[in-house]
């Protein structure tokens, strides 16, 4: 089990927990972003689903030791109830079982979250397109969007019998910031606009059901693959600014599976239909905080210290 974070929170009485019954499909739950929204949603009192490639007994391609089993036990010990379910999503069939079943058990999905990516290791991102490996790229694609597609094709039928269903599509960067940057790669910015894109238009066809779908950016997220990427752990994370100074600004995942949290729990959730949010928004629109305390702002950081060659300095940004 990955124990970067220890994020495990306390919780309160049954009918103090505003998920309580509620039947939550995260796709993409295996780590990072994808694991603490299942376990905050847990914590809240609901019943999740928790699906990836990385099991007990086989790796996904990442090749990463944490497991959807694992993310299951997190969740139930935070107050909900967590189910590991081995999911391929490029594969409609493994989608449609999936969803067959939750409609077994239960008979309706409240909230479905697509975090599924799991293809930074396919994109070269010093490379441009010409110098891509071409499979890779396109493969990455797949998972960032067939994906997705594949999943809202199964699982919105379940959402929709039912009005107030809630749908957050897991993307990197906020329409207004991706507008005019370029993020990195062009396999990379092109997966990322497009789930952007893929949230808008989701929340046209699901609007007359009475369902909101928002497109959710965490900042600069301490994940796991982060932390071993900068060498560190999360009670040691800034050391990495020895690397990075703008590290600074980081976050880890429980913001933005607060964000989550505090959306399903919002009955005027329907408000921001459409709309692009991130983490460092959503804490200042509900009050919610990162595990020091602090409500980390990453693109507006970006926008006035990076892009304006300050010296790195969160002060009025966390």
């Amino acid at each position: 089990m990955s124990t970067s974070v220890n994020t495990t929170p306390s919780v309160g009485k049954p009918a103090d927990n505003p998920s309580t019954g509620r039947i939550v499909l995260v796709a993409g739950a295996t780590r990072g972003a994808g694991r603490q929204i299942a376990i905050q949603l847990g914590a809240a009192g609901a019943t999740v689903y928790v699906t990836g490639r990385s099991t007990r007994l086989r790796r996904s391609e990442m090749d990463r030791p944490e497991t959807i089993e694992d993310t299951a036990d997190l969740v139930t010990a935070a107050g909900g109830t967590g189910i590991a379910v081995p999911t391929d999503h490029l594969d409609p069939a493994q989608v449609e079982a999936l969803t067959q079943r939750i409609a077994d058990d239960h008979g309706r999905l409240d909230v479905l979250v697509n975090d599924i990516w799991g293809a930074d290791h396919l994109i070269d991102f010093e490379a441009p397109l010409w110098d891509q490996r071409l499979d890779d790229g396109l493969r990455a694609l797949r998972l960032a969007i067939d994906t997705h597609l594949i999943t809202s094709h199964y699982a919105l039928p379940l959402m929709i019998r039912d009005p107030g269903g809630l749908v957050v599509e897991m993307t990197d960067g906020t329409a207004d910031y991706n507008a005019t940057r370029y993020r990195q790669s062009i396999f990379y910015d092109t997966a990322k606009n497009a789930v952007i894109r893929l949230a808008f238009a989701q929340a046209q066809e699901l609007r007359p059901y009475g369902a909101t779908v928002v497109a959710l950016s965490p900042g600069w997220i301490r994940s796991e693959a982060m932390l071993d990427h900068f060498g560190v752990t999360e009670a040691t994370w800034r050391d990495g600014t020895a690397t990075d100074p703008h590290f600074v600004i980081s976050e880890t995942p429980v913001l933005v599976g607060r964000a989550v949290a505090a959306l399903a729990a919002d009955p005027t959730v329907a408000r921001f239909t459409g709309q692009s949010l991130s983490s460092g928004q959503l804490a200042k629109e509900y009050g919610f905080t990162d595990l020091d305390g602090s409500q980390p702002d990453a693109y507006r950081y970006l926008v006035e210290v990076v892009e304006a060659g300050k010296a790195a300095d969160a002060t009025g940004y966390r």
